[in-house]
């Protein structure tokens, strides 16, 4: 491993603006700047985020960043007032520390490299590392072997690791005999057609790449929610999607028995639905599935025509919600699959702010009395800020219909420039960004795990006078954060303009994090809180006054 010490010195004017983001700040004016570079040196974003966090709380410590040398975290180092050492890149490990002085830089330095050399140790990493007396495996073949060998043979496995890694490794399951997850994203479209070619021959399903939710039999794999064992099977072709239409089924008293990812893109014209056909046929055959519901994001028209004719020629009744089709979101998809299976139409769960927020209207408290009895109050644009990108798209296909274009990095017309918002650009207008996005997780922890950047942007959102309402998204579940409210919350305290909010908060009352603690933490802080997502878009354009639904984007 090789060090590439690089002190930056006090660090004055714009660059200590910048930077409460890596760690957070904790009221230390940060003098002294340290950045180093182990070459070569690799560790998981979810690692790396638990260190940086660590090193953050240390005595005399502003913010700490230890991550991978990515264009985002190189971004996010210029924000604290440094940059790296020449010819640093996405293959070499940063460690970067603003601190009260260099004792204080150069203890935070240390317990990072502790830290890193641990985390190595116990993913086995390190030197004569073991597990039950053998080396660790590795290939995943030879994982495959040894669980057999041990009398509990693997079927599934998952991959988790940078993506133009992830192609080699899911190979090797699938010649292994296994089914494979392939969570990790920045997977390059034309491994993902290969993958997916070898498993037709091999007679295998290939979840993925960037599938971030399946759940086998009860056992989840990734951000899965806790619902209740049931018959409806779910093929999803969108992590979040097929999270909101369960976490509303389980509220409804609906059971799930599978649920099926096979990644944002497989439903494109490149990729042909190759690993939703093979995922029907596996539902199809399953006796405990009695319905089975498929959920994409927009998807390619002759691909999804071509899906729907699989679909009607199963013996297993199959509801399709594709997004982006007229009048189609994941709440109407649920009332139907409800009301398919002979239970009573749902009432979504929805939790009032505690007091009711002062609107930015200009219109006094008769425009806050509005506000309360449902009429549209607030002044300026939607500003959409999602976790999840299904919930963002449905968010964008229920706005656009009444606002017109929505500019975003995940634009539903990507052809047309009134739609894209650019890498980098400056939220203008009506504006829906995807912070779970490629562009946003290279080098980093999805913002379901650390959501510490889509918060930064809530605050900018708020403190902006073209907003006029924010509508965004907390997605509870195992994977996800312990406390995501939290973050969201000590933002809203903190605003100095009230702009109204609305939050979709996604998740089960046996979730880990406790839905109802979650609710109430919002609604304290003056948010609006909805179980559905296409509740909660609806209820935020509400906000918005004739003339901002005209606003030019």
């Amino acid at each position: 491993m090789t060090t590439h010490p690089d002190t930056a010195g006090p660090q004055d004017g714009p660059g200590d603006e910048a930077a409460d983001g890596p760690g957070g700040a904790r009221g230390v004016s940060g003098t002294a700047v340290r950045v180093e570079v182990r070459s070569g040196a690799y560790r998981d974003s979810v690692a790396l985020m638990r260190i940086s966090s660590a090193v953050s709380e240390l005595d005399g410590v502003d913010t700490a960043l230890v991550a991978m040398a990515t264009e985002l975290n190189l971004g996010l180092l210029t924000g604290m007032g440094a940059a790296a050492p020449s010819g640093t890149g996405p293959d070499d490990l940063l460690i970067a520390v603003r601190a009260a002085d260099e004792e204080a830089a150069d203890t935070a330095v240390r317990a990072a490299d502790a830290a890193l050399t641990a985390s190595g140790a116990a993913a086995g990493g390190g030197a004569g590392g073991s597990a039950g007396g053998h080396p660790p495996p590795r290939t995943v073949r030879t994982a495959a072997a040894r669980a057999t060998a041990d009398g509990t043979p693997a079927t599934v496995a998952l991959v988790s690791v940078p993506g133009r890694h992830a192609a080699a490794e899911a190979f090797d399951a699938l010649d292994a005999g296994l089914d494979v997850m392939v969570f990790s994203d920045n997977v390059p479209v034309e491994h993902e057609v290969a993958l997916k070619e070898a498993a037709d021959r091999l007679g295998r399903l290939v979840m993925g790449p960037d599938c971030g939710t399946a759940a086998i039999g009860g056992a989840g794999l990734g951000f899965t929610n806790a619902v209740r064992p049931g018959p409806v099977g779910v093929v999803a072709a969108s992590g979040t999607g097929a999270q909101q239409l369960m976490c509303l089924l389980d509220a409804a008293g609906v059971g799930i028995s599978h649920c099926l990812g096979v990644g944002g893109r497989d439903l494109s014209a490149r990729v042909g639905g190759r690993s939703t056909r093979t995922a029907l046929r596996m539902l199809d055959a399953d006796p405990a599935t009695e319905r089975i519901v498929l959920v994409s994001k927009p998807a390619d028209p002759a691909v999804a025509a071509s899906v729907r004719r699989d679909c009607a020629a199963l013996a297993t009744p199959v509801h399709t919600v594709l997004l982006g089709a007229e009048g189609t979101d994941l709440t109407s998809a649920a009332v139907e699959l409800v009301e398919a299976l002979g239970h009573p139409p749902p009432e979504w769960r929805r939790w009032a702010p505690a007091t009711a927020p002062t609107r930015h209207t200009p219109g006094g408290a008769a425009a806050s009395e509005a506000t309360e009895s449902g009429a549209a109050t607030g002044t300026g644009a939607l500003r959409g800020l999602f976790c999840g990108g299904t919930l963002a798209d449905e968010a964008m296909a229920i706005a656009a219909r009444r606002l017109g274009p929505i500019r975003s990095n995940i634009p539903l017309v990507p052809d047309d420039p009134a739609w894209v918002l650019p890498p980098g650009g400056r939220s203008t207008g009506h504006t829906v960004i995807d912070f779970g996005d490629d562009s946003y997780t290279a080098g980093r922890p999805h913002p379901m795990i650390d959501p510490t950047v889509r918060d930064a942007h809530l605050a900018e959102a708020l403190a902006d006078p073209g907003t006029g309402a924010v509508l965004l998204d907390i997605v509870l579940g195992h994977g996800a954060h312990p406390d995501p409210a939290a973050g969201v919350a000590a933002v809203l305290a903190d605003a100095r303009r009230a702009v109204p909010v609305v939050v979709t908060l996604c998740g089960t009352v046996a979730d880990p994090q406790d839905i109802e603690a979650q609710a109430a933490r919002l609604t304290a802080a003056g948010a609006e809180v909805h179980l559905s997502n296409a509740t909660a878009t609806r209820h935020a354009l509400a906000l918005l006054t004739p003339s901002s639904q005209e606003i030019s984007t």
